[in-house]
């Protein structure tokens, strides 16, 4: 599932994001939402969420098991 559509991330999901130290390169990062810092329901980019952890980036894939 694509991370550029708020309604399909929440927090508690695994999700892989992309770090803004990473744009370039485009390494991925896995990680469970704590929160969802975009407010608009979509962005070409991905949606901006921190992880449980810490960190900050956009989803590019949410996991889905």
């Amino acid at each position: 599932m694509n991370g550029q559509q708020r309604s399909n991330i929440r927090p508690g999901i695994e999700v892989d994001i992309v770090l803004k130290q990473d744009q370039r390169t485009g390494r991925l990062t896995r990680g469970i939402v704590k929160d969802i810092l975009t407010n608009s329901p979509n962005h070409p980019h991905g949606i901006k969420v921190r992880l449980t952890d810490g960190q900050v980036g956009r989803v590019k894939e949410v996991i889905t098991k």
